[in-house]
């Protein structure tokens, strides 16, 4: 359902103008996100599965003229993520895996030997998302020609800097760095994965 972003009194909800009716809606993100949280920006709400809620509707993206539709919930990109994940050839994937104090977005397990390759798929630079050539793979939902759009994307893995001193002998926690730095725009994008060894 499409709304009118009037107010966010606090991070929790906000008003919206549905149809000529002022609606309290849940924010499905607690960041401050006033450079998208204008008023008069355009949002989309989707409806709450919980009856006995206050709020009927929860504010699920706002567009930005810059960029489209943004995404507002918090919650998705781990879904899209853990969609993703299912379909690799991993043996074991466990979301929010505890380790020590703390907890990992995702613990995947995949044979003995780490090819530090296998899980890089995408890069995002400037709001644009490129496919990494050779080891790329479609999320449900997406259509056909988002699909093509982003297979004529492709960056090459042989443009990918992967610093990774993981030890598969010892047990730790280590990071693998991916770095990619854009010919067209000069600009560095980098993404970490942590390797946990038991």
């Amino acid at each position: 359902m499409d709304g009118v972003f009037l107010d966010r009194p606090n991070r929790f909800i906000a008003h919206v103008d549905v149809n000529g009716t002022v609606e309290t809606v849940h924010v499905k993100n607690t960041g401050r996100c006033r450079e998208l949280l204008l008023p008069g920006a355009a949002v989309r709400l989707e409806v709450s599965d919980n009856p006995k809620r206050k709020t009927k509707y929860d504010l699920v993206a706002v567009h930005k003229q810059e960029l489209g539709w943004v995404n507002m919930d918090s919650q998705a990109p781990n879904k899209v993520v853990g969609e993703w994940l299912s379909k690799q050839e991993f043996d074991l994937v466990r979301p929010e895996f505890p380790y020590g104090r703390s907890r990992i977005d995702f613990y995947m397990e995949k044979g003995e030997q780490l090819d530090a390759s296998a899980y890089l798929d995408h890069i995002e630079e400037g709001g644009e998302t490129f496919a990494v050539s050779g080891i790329t793979s479609s999320v449900e939902g997406t259509s056909e020609s988002e699909q093509q759009s982003t297979a004529s994307k492709q960056i090459s893995m042989e443009n990918i800097e992967i610093t990774s001193k993981v030890d598969t002998e010892k047990a730790g926690v280590y990071t693998v760095n991916y770095h990619y730095t854009s010919e067209e725009t000069g600009y560095d994008c980098n993404a970490n994965l942590i390797v946990v060894v038991e």
